[in-house]
């Protein structure tokens, strides 16, 4: 009883921590870039997570060139690719919308575990990814509604920017499986991820010749750094919660993420940034209902 309540009160935490990173990625891109975000948070994990795993474990504990492989997949996947892409909805539709169309993941995650981990698709995880669908389908359509200025083909541009970061943070979970079913813990495994992201973000800078702005430490910096704290603290908390309660009381509860984004966004941003409307509210709740139904189903 003891660790099923610590449990939830560290997916608490990361819940809140998760939508706080929403809330300070869209405070910082509003002057800010989404490349200058990326990057404080990817330095900050580095900071946090690197010394932990050196500290608390030893670099014997990887197992197999096999292990490193899965995590620096995940890295590129998850740290990497997901955030540019959530990073640049959240600057390019806001906050409020971003999070429940990521919060799509579920619905890849279940079709990747079907593909390449030999799970199954039950009836209750089809229930579970049409009120996805229709929850995210709304929101579509409420967001090219909220943009009538927009072409709709833009409109559709800007949804695939989150689909795009739900389908990296869906294929990052198959990498960590496959790693941590290799015999290497957590701790360091979680430093290789954050590491490989941050080198192959850095290589794509230097091929690209797009280095962050000088602006980097201006206003912004602030937001950028809480952004970076603060997915630290959601993706440390959620391994924790992880090892010592079940998952039927985590996962429901980090689920509901998107609905504290709104909750967030409503109390601390400007109305002229973020508009939450119940409308958005109520297809959020759709989707994070769906989201919990196929997460505790498997």
């Amino acid at each position: 009883m003891v660790d099923a309540l610590l449990g939830a009160g560290l997916a608490l935490v990361a819940a809140l921590a998760w939508a706080a990173q929403y809330v300070f990625v869209r405070l910082a891109t509003t002057d800010g870039s989404t490349l200058d975000a990326v990057t404080v948070a990817l330095v900050c994990n580095v900071v946090i997570v690197v010394p932990l795993a050196l500290f608390f474990s030893s670099p014997a504990e990887v197992t197999s060139l096999g292990a490193v492989a899965a995590f620096v997949g995940a890295g590129l996947a998850g740290s990497l690719f997901g955030r540019l892409c959530q990073f640049k909805a959240v600057e390019t539709i806001g906050a409020s919308r971003s999070a429940p169309v990521v919060a799509s993941t579920a619905l890849f995650s279940t079709v990747l575990a079907v593909l390449f981990l030999g799970e199954s698709l039950t009836l209750v995880h089809a229930l579970g990814i049409v009120l996805i669908v229709a929850g995210v389908a709304y929101i579509s359509w409420e967001t090219a509604n909220e943009e009538e200025d927009l072409p709709l083909r833009e409109v559709g541009l800007s949804l695939a920017i989150p689909l795009g970061a739900a389908v990296f943070f869906a294929i990052e979970p198959v990498f960590i499986s496959w790693g941590l079913a290799d015999g290497t813990p957590v701790l360091p495994g979680f430093a290789i991820k954050v590491t490989a992201a941050s080198l192959g973000f850095l290589l794509a800078l230097s091929l690209t010749r797009s280095l962050p702005d000088s602006d980097v430490l201006g206003p912004s910096l602030r937001w950028y750094v809480a952004a970076g704290v603060a997915s630290t603290l959601a993706l440390g908390a959620y391994f924790l919660a992880l090892e010592i309660a079940p998952v039927v009381v985590v996962v429901p509860i980090i689920q509901v993420s998107p609905l504290a984004v709104l909750v967030l966004s409503y109390a601390f941003l400007p109305r002229g940034l973020e508009r939450v409307t119940w409308d958005l509210a109520v297809a959020a709740s759709v989707v994070v209902a769906g989201a919990i139904v196929v997460s505790v189903s498997g």
